[in-house]
């Protein structure tokens, strides 16, 4: 028997087509009744029909979310709540709308309901960040975690294709870190390796027939599974590595996690070989970080850092920055290893099965 401590979050989920119907009588039933709803400019026609779904329900809107959660703006909504006298927020979108209400629940404390129309994650943790002079500073606090999530797969016919697989890469690097890492338990550890297997089947579906409203649930499934192991588990290196990409130069959050989660698997590989073969197992693969680069490549997603906007000269700058608070991660975390990571993410190259 294996000994283990596991703290469970209070997920408080509703998840089906049509869902989001149902989000005004809930927040009845919650006893919220001045909303503000938020998204980013790109869906502010969505967070509208929210508002219109909300009736007198909806205190306003606040359509400026950002990647990384600017601190700017993370205060301009802060400030709109305040003034409009909002009891939650309802954020509508990916993890940078999500972000945006976690601010506000972190300060000045208002409840989150969140929607999410991609398979980010965020929702179902108590991890927020904040980006503020060129670093993105992260933490853990109950309170960020939605009092509601409303997961509803007709939400995401509209996402793009392109955006949809690095969405999804995104939500298998949350799976990878906790099915490989020691210190998750094992409960949260079958989470993670289920989560790999329902995306790894579930995102070339989706990617082929984008109106397969099944195909569409299994992967949110496999999302919200992915991110209920990041919530209860851990993150690492590679979640260091992509934080810090995107809060220096920033570079988009779901991008960066597929671009860079082949490489950090590689990284990993050697020191826990026990751990990242059921991991290779579930991606139906010999290879963990050969697996994920090939599902990556083969569904015309990027490997390259190039892609994202990063060159040789910034690497150095990337390894410095991550040394100067070291992660917990399964291999030794040095400049000379953390260089070579970063320079064959650059290259973009298959790591070696």
């Amino acid at each position: 028997m294996h000994d283990f401590e596991l703290s469970m979050l209070p997920w408080n989920l509703v998840f089906g087509a049509g869902a989001v119907g149902t989000l005004p009588t809930r927040m009845d039933h919650m006893s919220l009744c001045r909303a503000l709803v938020l998204s980013t400019p790109e869906q502010a026609t969505q967070a509208k029909r929210i508002a219109s779904l909300l009736g007198n329900r909806a205190a306003g809107s606040f359509s400026e979310a950002r990647m990384h959660v600017p601190v700017d703006v993370a205060n301009a909504a802060r400030e709109r709540a305040r003034a409009l006298e909002c009891d939650c927020c309802v954020s509508i979108g990916g993890g940078s709308t999500t972000g945006l209400g976690k601010a506000l629940a972190l300060a000045p404390g208002i409840p989150l309901i969140a929607i999410p129309t991609t398979y980010a994650g965020s929702e179902m943790t108590n991890i927020w960040g904040i980006t503020d002079g060129g670093r993105k500073h992260t933490g853990r606090d109950l309170k960020v975690l939605p009092s509601l999530t409303i997961y509803d797969a007709e939400l995401t016919l509209d996402l793009p294709l392109s955006m949809t697989g690095v969405s999804a890469m995104n939500a298998l690097a949350q799976a990878a870190v906790n099915a490989y890492d020691p210190r998750p338990s094992p409960l949260v550890r079958t989470m993670a390796l289920e989560a790999i297997s329902t995306l790894s089947k579930a995102l070339p579906d989706v990617m082929s027939q984008p109106h397969d409203i099944d195909a569409r649930e299994q992967l949110l499934y496999g999302a919200s599974l992915a991110a209920a192991a990041l919530g209860t588990g851990v993150t690492s290196l590679h979640h260091k590595l992509c934080h810090t990409l995107g809060g220096t130069f920033n570079t988009p959050h779901a991008e960066t996690h597929t671009i860079m989660l082949p490489y950090t698997t590689a990284y990993n590989a050697p020191a826990v070989p026990q751990l990242m073969a059921p991991v290779a197992t579930a991606l139906g693969s010999d290879s963990a970080a050969a697996g994920i680069f090939d599902l990556t490549s083969g569904l015309g997603l990027p490997t390259s850092l190039h892609h994202i906007g990063i060159g040789t000269g910034d690497l150095e700058r990337v390894a410095s920055i991550v040394l100067e608070q070291p992660p917990q991660n399964p291999a030794a975390v040095t400049k000379t290893a953390i260089m070579a990571l970063l320079e064959q993410a650059l290259a973009g190259t298959r790591p070696a099965g």
